[in-house]
């Protein structure tokens, strides 16, 4: 799911920077971006379940240590990865940082130790928008997505947000049902696009 490449270059005079006390640092191609505030989203090859894929996950970190590369970056990258799905950015960046990793492109997914070990993470970063959807209680809102999302995993975001069931939710958009398993992805939605959720859902009386 994931490992680290050892790089080694003999070059790395002119690429480090004084940072964090005056440690020197190594930049690849003098390029450091700050941490990105997307949440991680762990792939995989096939479709497994929520459950299966952070099994998954927990085995890629125990065994990443056994990849080349130093422990201690990858425990570094393991906290920083979980304080992202904590929602505790500052704190990854303060990891990161600590650990001298650089980031040339601002994420966990690919990045480099001060000797220039190249680590990799089986994530790739979940780029979120808000999708407009319209029920036909005639209200509109706001979702927060990504075209990886599945009908199924937004319907329970909707049931979460406005307390309507899931299973009372049919989803449409142009002009044909959308099932469970449907990704947001394969319906060719663009921004600002919306789509009809029909809500069968009995009215409770007050």
């Amino acid at each position: 799911m994931g490992g680290c490449v050892g790089r080694e270059s003999g070059d790395r005079q002119g690429h480090g920077s004084s940072r964090n006390g005056g440690r020197t640092h190594r930049k690849r191609g003098g390029r450091n971006e700050p941490l990105k505030k997307d949440k991680l989203k762990w792939k995989s090859d096939y479709p497994m379940t929520e459950g299966q894929l952070r099994s998954k996950r927990d085995e890629f970190w125990d065994t990443a240590p056994a990849f080349e590369g130093r422990k201690e970056i990858w425990d570094a990258l393991k906290a920083a990865a979980v304080a992202i799905e904590c929602n505790d950015h500052e704190l990854a960046q303060a990891i990161v940082d600590g650990a001298s990793i650089t980031l040339p492109h601002g994420s966990l997914t690919e990045c480099y130790d001060e000797l220039g070990n190249r680590y990799q993470l089986p994530a790739a970063p979940k780029k979120e928008f808000q999708l407009k959807v319209r029920l036909s209680t005639g209200k509109d809102l706001r979702l927060s997505a990504s075209m990886a999302d599945s009908i199924g995993l937004l319907k329970k975001q909707l049931q979460a947000q406005e307390d309507i069931d899931a299973t009372h939710q049919r989803w449409f958009f142009s002009g044909k049902l959308l099932t469970d398993k449907t990704r947001l992805q394969d319906t060719k939605i663009q921004k600002d696009f919306v789509i009809q959720v029909i809500v069968n859902q009995p009215a409770v009386p007050d």
